[in-house]
């Protein structure tokens, strides 16, 4: 794609999505979103366990589909309850498996917050590889030099901030990102592209300064999840369209079909272009 750039004016806050859009993935989404039940997933899952201390009694048991599964049934439970989009705290998914392999004494090992963080953590960086894409730190730098507000709008788990440590050696708060504009949807237990995040990080940007959403950027890599909600509400929107894997047109939803972002930056540093001061 090429890029449509565009200057916005009257911008003071922009929100960044993570998966896709600052970081590149193996499966261009957290991984949550790739519902796999495959035999690699089960040895990446198996591994992932006995590392952190859970010693597994039997080899025959299908680890990772009763991980799918217990997701799944969490996701079903909140979705009867109202919840269209619901999202799982994944460390409690943890747990909750854990806890049926104990009772079927298939499983031993000292269950702590600590290790259930760690075995969450190890799971995901090794069926879903990240990395940065080119030019997070300068596009950071460059918004903040023209006084705009950041922020991340995410689907997203206890572990996703720790992408920022690991490969910046800082967390989003000490690049310049303000906590209260992180809104994730592990925290809210509902996931985009429902517009509810949006309608948290809309009162949050009223309460932080009066920031409105017509004043809010909004970038993502994928239009059902990042620019429909989020112009639903009103905010300006700009299409990440510069990773091939992560990038989602959804060019056959049929409630993409008439949405168009306010911008299309195919890198990163394209962004302040789109900012007046």
């Amino acid at each position: 794609m090429k890029p449509k750039i565009k200057p916005l004016k009257n911008i003071r806050a922009v929100l960044f999505d993570i998966y896709g859009t600052l970081f590149q993935s193996g499966v261009g989404d957290i991984s949550l979103v790739a519902n796999e039940k495959s035999k690699e997933r089960e040895v990446l899952i198996r591994k992932s366990m006995e590392e952190v201390g859970f010693l597994l009694q039997d080899q025959k048991t299908p680890i990772n589909e009763l991980f799918m599964d217990t997701i799944k049934a969490e996701q079903d439970i909140r979705r009867d309850q109202g919840t269209p989009f619901p999202e799982v705290d994944i460390i409690g998914v943890w747990e909750d498996l854990i806890g049926q392999l104990e009772a079927y004494e298939l499983l031993r090992g000292r269950t702590t917050r600590n290790n259930l963080m760690q075995l969450a953590t190890l799971f995901e960086v090794r069926v879903n590889p990240v990395y940065p894409m080119p030019g997070v730190l300068d596009v950071f730098e460059s918004c903040l030099d023209k006084g705009k507000s950041l922020g991340l709008i995410s689907n997203a788990q206890a572990f996703t901030p720790l992408l920022f440590d690991a490969f910046f050696e800082d967390g989003p708060h000490d690049l310049g990102v303000e906590e209260v504009l992180c809104v994730y949807s592990y925290d809210h237990h509902f996931a985009k592209p429902g517009i509810e995040l949006y309608q948290v990080a809309m009162d949050r940007l009223q309460a932080l300064d009066g920031i409105k959403p017509e004043e809010t950027l909004i970038i993502g890599n994928d239009m059902r999840n990042d620019i429909w909600p989020a112009q639903k509400l009103g905010f300006k929107t700009a299409l990440f369209a510069g990773d091939k894997r992560s990038l989602r047109l959804r060019e056959d939803d049929p409630d993409c079909k008439d949405v168009k972002p306010d911008v299309i930056v195919t890198e990163l540093e394209q962004i302040p272009e789109c900012l007046t001061k």
